[in-house]
This record gives C-alpha cells, structure tokens and sequence, in this order.
C-alpha cells in the first residue's frame, strides 16, 4: 500500500465526437433524416477546416459541401466525365508508408470509368436488414454481406461507402460500374462462375481512389488464437490484439482487433476515415468476444479508435486497450506502430540469469522518468541516466510507472495505455533504446506496473464496451476505495490474460529485468480500506480476495516460466505469509505462495525512520525499532526500500527527517544509509536521497541538482553524501558477505543487539565461504574511544574499509587507517574482543585483513 494521491482523471478527448469531412464527401441517401443531415453537415465543416493540414488535401475539400439533392441532378454528369476524371491525378489524402490507395483527379460530380452493370433478374442489393444495421453500427458479420459472394446468376459485388458519389469494380478483363442503392450502398451481379481478384474504384467530390476492398479478406485471427482468447491462457496476447501492421493475402495494410463481447458492434475511426467508422464495420469472431478487421493501405502512424455500439444502442468512442503507441497527452488515440529497434544487449541478456535475484548484489536507484532531468526524451536520457547510476555504483534501475497514463500528478499510477510507453518522452522504440543503453552499461532496469487498479476515463477501459468488462461486476468490488479508480475482476479468465500477457509484454518485447507490482496489499483483501457492509466475504468466508490471490501465482508462474533472470517484486505492505514462497508450496495459513522474487519490507521501512526521526538523547528509548527487523528478516526475501512515497506529501526529504543541526542530519543520514546498506536485505533509494536534497520531491520540478554545482557554497555537504554512496555500492558490489546469503539466517549474526544505552549496533554478515563482514553503528552523537566488541578468533586482523565519518565525507575524521588486531579477551559471548574508537553518528564496516 502506498499512500500517494491518485485523483481519477477526466481529460479532454480531442476526438470524442467523430467527424467526416474532406476526403469522404456526402452521396444520395434515400433515408437520412433532417437531423442526420444537419449533423453531418456541421461535423463535416468543422473537421474540414481541422484535418486539411494533417491530410493534405486539396482546398477543394474544405469548400461547401454539395447537397444531397444536387449531388442527385449531377449523376448524368459524373457517369459521362469517368473516364476522362479517372485518368487524372488527384493530391492524396494523407502519405502513409504503407498506403496502397492510388487517388486520382476527378471532376466534382464524378464517378468511375467503368461498363454498365449487367442485368439480371437477381437483385445483388444489400438486404433491408443489413442496411439497417450497417448503418446503425450493430452488424456482427459485415463480411458475409458486404464484398464478393456467389448468388444464383454470377458473382454480387456489395460496397458501403456513405460519401462516395460512384464506385466501380475492377477485376482481370473486367470493369463494372455498381449501382448506387443509396445509403452509401453500391451493388453489381457481375457474370462470373468464381469470385475474380479484384479492386475497387471509388469516387469522390474531386477525388477517385483505387483501393482494395476490406471486405474481400479472411480472418487475420486463427482457430487456436482464438481458442487460448478463450480459455485466457495467449500469452502473447498482444501479438493477435490490438492493431498490427501487416501484409495478409499479398496486400499491405493493418489488422484490428478488440476484444469486446457485450458490443452489438464495432467500427474504426481514425484520421483515415476522418474519425468516422461508417464504412469499416468490424466482424465478431464467435464466441470469443473478439472482433477484427483488415483495412488494406493503413500503416504505421495512423491515429485509430474503435468506436462500439453498446448493448443499449448508444456509441462511445474508445482507445484500443492494447494500443502499443499513443498520442501525448492529453490526446487520447491510439496509434498504429511496429517496432523497427534493433537491440545490442545480447550480452546482459545472455548473464542476467546466472544467480537469481535475491542471492545476487542488488542496489537500486528509484527514478521518476520525466522528472529525473526535465525535458529529456528517452533518446536524451540513454545519454546521461546509464553513465550517471553507473558512476554510482547501483546495480539496477527501478522506473516509477512508464505505461501511458493521462494525468502526470498520478506519476504513472493511473494506467489507460498498459500496452504503451508514456508519448510524452517518445515512442516505443525510443523508450527500448534507453533501456538497450542501461544494459549496455550493465545496469539492470525494473518497472513498476501497476495491476491493482485503473481509472474511470470514458474513453478508456471503463465500462469499455457498455458493460463492467475489465472491472469487476459487483459494484463493492469494482471502485477502489481509496483512489477513485477501478478494480480489475480478476475472477474472469480474459481479463487475467491481459494481465498475465502484459506483465510477459514488458519483459519479452522490452527487456525488462524486473517488475516490482504495485499496491499488492489492496488486492489481496476484499476488506482494504472498506468498513463492514462494504465488502463480501469469499466462499469460505474469509477476507482474502481468492481471485487475486490466483491471478499474483499465475502472473509469477508465467513470467519465471517464459523469462529466465527477471525478477518480479511486491510491494506489500501487511504479514501475508508466503509472498516469496513458491506458487506450489503451500504454507500454515493453506495457500500456495504467490512466487513473487522479492518483497519491499515495508516494516523495517517505517520502523528505521521512526528511530532516526528522534534526538538521540531519546533513541534509547526506541532501540527495539532497529533489531525488530531481524525477527522477521528470514520470513521473506526483502528489499529494504526508501522510496519515493517518504520523501512527498509534507514527509520531508531523507535528510530532513534527520534532528539536529546540519552537520548532525547529514552525519545522520550517512550513518542511516551505512546501516541499511549493511542490513539484510537489498536496497533501494529515490533519486535526490543520494545527495541529500533538503527539499522534498516534486514530479514538476525533479531533483535540485544545483545542489551540487560547484559554485554553490554548501555543495561539497552534498557531494560528500553522494560521494558516499558510491563508495558503499562500491565495497556493497565487491564483498559477497553483504549480499550473497541475505536470506539466509546463518548469513547473519549479531555481536551486540541490546546496547540501547550506547545507541550502538554491531553484527556480523558472512557470505557462502563464511568469510565475514563487520559492521558497527553508533547512533550517539558522542564519541566512543576503546569500544570494545566480541569477534571471532579465526580473524587474524580487521581493517576498515569504509567509515561513514570519513572527511570526505563531511564528517570529523574519526577512522581507523591501521588494521585493528583482536585481544584473547572474551566479550559478548565470543572468544576475542577488539577495541574500535566509535566515531560519532556514524557506521563503521570491517573486514579481515
């Protein structure tokens, strides 16, 4: 649990009312109503003067549109002038690299150079009920009407083009001009025997494409695709989901699919349709919920939405949920991408899984993507964020959430885009460059993801298709208490699977070492933050959300199944026993562990800072706050993490929740930084912490690097403390004992834990040889001359190796340069003693010489 301030967000959608426009202009309708018309008109207007940029059209398409009924008077006109127009070439709509339409110049009231339909006692119209219901966007076959079919008598040829004024069919030796039906619906018999490869032709005021036709293609999704869709177990979901540029049927163009079950029906709007979905009706695959589409000439960059007919009828305009691009924010559309990045990190890929995680040195330096350096993109910070954390020794990287969220207040915790690195510092591939240069420079890199909770955006996963479909149906279940949001129903297999599958996402297609989960307390009790009455017990009557709980052992299980060497982590916050257990050892409260790798220790978190926060005159009175920890150090695999949640919110910085003056906060907070780094346990610290920012962080404003400018007058305090932190990542790296057994009991042993008078802590660490590490703590701001301490009698000499009061520092110089030889003296129950002068405020690591 963390108690950051999540508000639910309602951003602007820049194209939550459709409009048509430009390219596309209004044909003869037999049955549009006034109100439809007048409508039309006005969206048509405003998206003309709006889209004429970013489609290059030519200023005929902003002129006035031609009514309904002089389109009508020209239609002797626009047969006569086809071929003439046909020959000429028109400005296109919009470049695309993958288009394959070719416009071509017409006169206003033209249609296509083409032979009369032939004749036939067969009428080859779309039927009235189809009309109807392509027409009002709830067809779940599009395909089985519209396109080429045999009927009795040849080959019908069906087209829905609402703004066109003609089309034409054009096959091998054939060319054929369909009758206008009205709607928007073209038809022609053509006399074949078999459905010829054919193209279409179609025209528009000033305008002729020659285009594929959508509705000639097969399924792009096959039967065992949509089979594991249904059982929720693709785990590779995001390859057959969302929009996939592609070539199917040896055409060029991009696939749409979106799983919406409760939909009556789907189209795609987008720029190349001037966000009307009129003309591209998506089919329903079955059972499986999924609808899908092939529009021929789209290609990677196009803006997209799916616009879905609800089960009441009425429209709502959404973002893909797997879109892999968006647009910055507060833009809202998906964005039609393929990845073109090539990756060099072969070698870190091919080592990282040599020692698993919580037997391996890991030290992680927490950063806030946008506010690390403001105004650096992905590209500029691969330039700076890997030499910056490798100069400082950490071993991995943490990243507060990089999926695309609406609003920047929430940093990242309120996802819409889960498919989607944040626009706002690039693309996908920008983003895949960055983390290509952190493992070229053998730094490891962990996401947060955020599965407890999504916000309640209109255009986004809420109620996405008329319905609770991503969230949960039973409305005590559905709203997160605490931060206005939505709760995913972990209980329904397709909405695990997009979890499961994203988690994979991250790790496969971006290389992502680790993913720490957030908010893992709040799913794991149907009670969080609920009073009596506000929440449904489970089939046993317990408190414990049996869904979630099964979702977190799947999520782990695939994850440590599919990619060797990442390393999930869970930030919870209570005693749930067996976070880092195995998923198949089952433990005395008779579930199976979740198999997350580690586990933020929270308690140590809270507990440390509680007894720094007090004077140390009074820290005798709160000693237990620092040995409680080692209680429970061995129950899980713990991260000992001060992140960015203690350093917001009125908290102060990490230095300034330290007392006394400022020499004494810093003095503090290296002593603070020298215990917890010698702790069992791993390590995380936020960005800013490692050079004692005074201020407390603010995601607009990013750490005060000024601190350490060399002009500023108090810089060399914060260099001191950055200076540090290097050094202890430096010995922390290079000395096993303080890393290699840090879940194992026998890899820790105190010397004196109860010195609650002195204020002083020492202990001994040992690594898989048993060679040991000692560290001492005094937490007094009184020196310590002659402190005598029991060590073994196997350690011929101890020499320091890094001293917290060290000038250079900051502190006052207080070490020891020579190696420090034991006495046979017997003290605290060991054979040999030594005698350490405790410098003050400070902690002092040895090892032998």
């Amino acid at each position: 649990m963390t108690d950051r301030d999540r508000p639910p967000t309602s951003d602007p959608d820049p194209h939550a009312t459709p409009g048509a426009a430009g390219a596309e202009m209004p044909a003869v309708t037999k049955r549009t109503t006034a109100k439809k018309a007048a409508a039309k008109k006005a969206t048509t207007k405003k998206a003309a003067a709006e889209k004429t940029a970013a489609t290059k059209t030519t200023a005929k398409k902003t002129a006035a549109k031609k009514a309904p009924a002089q389109a009508a008077t020209k239609a002797a006109a626009t047969k006569a002038a086809a071929k003439k127009a046909s020959a000429e070439k028109a400005p296109a709509k919009k470049a695309a690299p993958a288009r394959t339409t070719t416009p071509v110049a017409a006169s206003p009231a033209t249609s296509p150079s083409a032979s009369p339909a032939p004749s036939s006692s067969v009428s080859p119209a779309v039927p009235f009920e189809d009309r109807e219901r392509l027409i009002d966007g709830t067809h779940h076959d599009p395909h089985a009407v519209l396109g080429a079919h045999p009927v009795p008598g040849g080959i019908a040829v069906r087209v829905f083009r609402p703004y066109a004024l003609g089309v034409a069919v054009h096959a091998e030796g054939l060319q054929v001009e369909l009758r206008h039906d009205g709607d928007g619906f073209f038809s022609a018999l053509l006399p074949l025997a078999e459905v010829p490869a054919y193209r279409l032709e179609v025209a528009y005021e000033g305008t002729v494409l020659h285009t594929e036709d959508p509705y000639r293609f097969l399924p792009t999704l096959g039967e065992l695709d949509l089979h594991l869709i249904g059982e929720g177990r693709h785990e590779r979901l995001w390859q057959v989901l969302g929009a996939h540029p592609m070539t199917h049927q040896g055409v060029e163009g991009t696939r749409f699919s979106v799983w919406a079950p409760n939909a009556r029906g789907v189209r795609v709007a987008g720029d190349f349709d001037l966000w009307d979905g009129t003309a591209y009706p998506m089919r329903s695959l079955g059972a499986s919920g999924v609808w899908e589409l092939f529009v021929p000439g789209i290609g990677e960059g196009e803006l997209y939405k799916f616009e879905i007919t609800r089960p009441d009828g009425s429209k709502t305009l959404r973002a893909d949920p797997m879109a892999r691009r968006t647009e910055v924010p507060p833009a809202t559309s998906s964005i039609v991408h393929a990845s073109h990045h090539v990756w060099g990190d072969e070698e870190w890929l091919a080592r990282r899984a040599e020692r698993p995680a919580h037997e391996a040195p890991l030290s992680v330096y927490e950063v806030h993507l946008p506010s690390w350096r403001p105004g650096l993109s992905y590209r500029e910070l691969a330039e700076q964020l890997p030499a910056y954390v490798k100069d400082l020794g950490f071993t991995h990287v943490e990243l507060m959430p990089v999926a695309e969220h609406p609003f920047g207040g929430s940093w990242g915790y309120q996802v819409t885009g889960f498919y989607a690195p944040t626009a706002r510092l690039g693309t996908p591939d920008d983003f895949k460059y960055l983390v290509d240069a952190l493992h070229r420079a053998g730094i490891g890199v962990i996401v947060d993801w955020v599965p407890a909770h999504f916000p309640r955006d209109d255009w986004a996963l809420a109620q996405f298709d008329g319905r609770a479909l991503y969230e949960h149906s039973d409305p005590l279940r559905a709203a997160h208490p605490d931060w206005g949001t939505l709760e995913f129903d972990f209980g329904r297999r397709e909405v695990r699977n997009f979890l499961v599958a994203n988690a994979l996402y991250w790790c496969e297609e971006f290389h992502i070492d680790g993913l720490r989960v957030d908010a893992v307390a709040s799913m794991l009790y149907l009670d969080y933050s609920r009073e009596s009455g506000q929440w449904t017990p489970n089939v046993h009557g317990g408190r414990e959300n049996l869904d979630a709980v099964a979702f977190l052992q799947e999520m782990n299980a695939t994850v440590y199944r599919r990619v060797p060497g990442v390393v999930t982590v869970a930030e919870e916050s209570t005693a749930w026993d067996g976070v880092t257990r195995a998923t198949h050892h089952r433990g005395p409260s008779g579930f199976g562990g979740l198999g997350f790798g580690l586990k933020w220790n929270m308690g140590w978190m809270h507990d440390s800072l509680q007894y720094m926060s007090h004077d140390p005159i009074h820290r005798r009175y709160h000693h237990g706050e620092m040995t409680f920890s080692m209680v429970y150090a061995y129950s899980e695999n713990y991260v000992l993490p001060i992140s960015h949640d203690e350093v917001v919110h009125g908290k102060g910085s990490l230095v300034s929740k330290m007392p006394g003056d400022w020499w004494q906060q810093r003095a503090n907070l290296r002593a603070y930084l020298g215990f917890m780094w010698s702790h069992p346990g791993k390590q995380l610290l936020f960005m800013g912490q490692e050079f004692a920012q005074g201020s407390e962080w603010s995601e607009a404003r990013g750490p005060d690097w000024w601190l350490l400018d060399p002009s500023y007058g108090a810089a060399a305090d914060h260099r001191g403390v950055l200076d540090l932190v290097r050094d202890l990542n430096t010995v922390y790296r290079a000395t096993p004992a303080l890393w290699a057994r840090d879940v194992h009991p026998d890899g820790f042993q105190w010397i004196v834990g109860d010195a609650a008078d002195d204020n002083v802590f020492a202990f001994l660490r040992y690594d898989d040889r048993g060679s040991p590490l000692l560290a001492v703590s005094n937490f007094s701001s009184a020196v310590r001359p002659d402190y005598r301490l029991g060590v073994p009698d196997d350690v011929p000499a101890w020499a320091e190796v890094l001293n917290t009061d060290a000038a250079r520092y900051g502190g006052s110089d207080v070490v020891h340069p020579d190696p420090v030889k034991p006495e046979p003296q017997g003290w605290h129950g060991r054979p040999a003693s030594i005698r350490l002068t405790l410098p003050p405020l400070a902690t002092v690591w040895l090892r032998p010489a």
